[in-house]
């Protein structure tokens, strides 16, 4: 079943997330070539869904590739949703509040899979909510984000992925070459946060947030993009994105016999290049190379780097990209393979 927001509810969350416009309204955003040592984000680009009744577990571990059983109030985890031939229809970062289950994703794939999902739920004692109106969310990054927080929590979670509870605050720390955290709440909570961290923060805008999903290695998947992926080819299952004892899921004998018994042909990769546009995600790449039918690979995003030219996940042929120079497109400019923060699993 997919519910509206209940009366009552709808009567408090427009206010407060007016409250949460006009505030943002007043506050510039960096250039975005920026790179601050700490760093504010404004994170209603996303949207948020809420999973929750009965079967909430039951239905998410029947669609999603990782384990929902891992995902409490203690900590989140990312996960794909694939289609009957493993390829991603979309991508989440999943975590509890409140006994729900929320799914974070890109805004513009919110009405899609609010459509879908729901097809599946069918006799299942579930209810999917558009919350993204509900929360407020921001990131913090850089240098101070520790201490920025430790104003309003005892304790911050040491890990990637993990979550802390507090104040009705959820605080999930990210991956990333900076410290980085994610942090839920009602609007007024998350006013004092930002105006505590002001004095050292400077706000930036989508792009940056991007950049840092792009640098730590995690994919995003876009509405260009969608069906496009085996969660495999974008490095999921390095990121905690995949579990493979978890039993069935729609899409799941795809990715498993991939993982058991194919051989991994294309996968993720981190790269810059020097372009006079900016790079779209699902843009075709190009080797001289590649034999194959489907090209040498395609883009999975690209930001702004705060050194010119453009960082960028792109999935790669593995012979292209390291036989012959992978472009984007056959006249394009070259492509800079830079490490990734983890290392591929042999």
């Amino acid at each position: 079943m997919i519910r509206t927001v209940p009366r009552q509810t709808q009567e408090l969350f427009p206010v407060m997330n007016k409250v949460w416009s006009d505030f943002m309204d007043a506050r510039p955003v960096a250039v975005e070539t920026a790179h601050p040592d700490c760093a504010l984000n404004d994170l209603s680009h996303f949207g948020l869904i809420r999973v929750e009744g009965e079967d909430a577990e039951k239905f998410l571990q029947g669609q999603l590739t990782n384990d929902l059983r891992e995902v409490t109030e203690e900590h989140s985890n990312l996960a794909g949703w694939c289609s009957a031939k493993g390829r991603m229809l979309a991508n989440f970062r999943c975590f509890r509040r409140d006994d729900a289950y929320y799914l974070q994703t890109p805004k513009e794939n919110m009405e899609f899979v609010l459509k879908r999902l729901g097809m599946y739920v069918l006799m299942a004692k579930v209810s999917l909510t558009d919350a993204s109106d509900e929360w407020v969310r921001i990131g913090i990054s850089g240098t101070c984000a520790e201490q920025i927080l430790t104003t309003s929590i005892d304790t911050l979670p040491a890990e990637a992925n993990d979550a802390v509870q507090q104040n009705d605050l959820t605080v999930i720390r990210l991956a990333g070459t900076l410290p980085r955290f994610e942090v839920i709440g009602p609007a007024e909570s998350l006013i004092g946060l930002w105006l505590a961290a002001e004095p050292a923060a400077v706000r930036m805008g989508d792009g940056y947030w991007a950049l840092q999903e792009i640098r730590a290695g995690i994919p995003t998947i876009y509405q260009r993009t969608s069906e496009t992926f085996v969660p495999q080819m974008t490095n999921m299952q390095l990121v905690d994105g995949v579990s493979f004892t978890k039993g069935c899921y729609t899409g799941q004998e795809v990715v498993a016999r991939m993982q058991y018994l194919g051989k991994l042909k294309r996968r993720m990769y981190l790269a810059h290049v020097d372009a006079d546009t900016p790079p779209q995600p699902g843009e075709e790449l190009f080797a001289s190379d590649s034999t194959s039918g489907q090209g040498a690979g395609r883009l999975v995003d690209a930001q702004a780097s705060s050194n010119g030219g453009y960082d960028l996940l792109a999935v790669i042929e593995i012979a292209s990209a390291e036989g012959a120079e992978v472009r984007l497109g056959e006249k394009g400019p070259r492509l800079t393979l830079q490490e990734l923060p983890y290392a591929f699993a042999e």
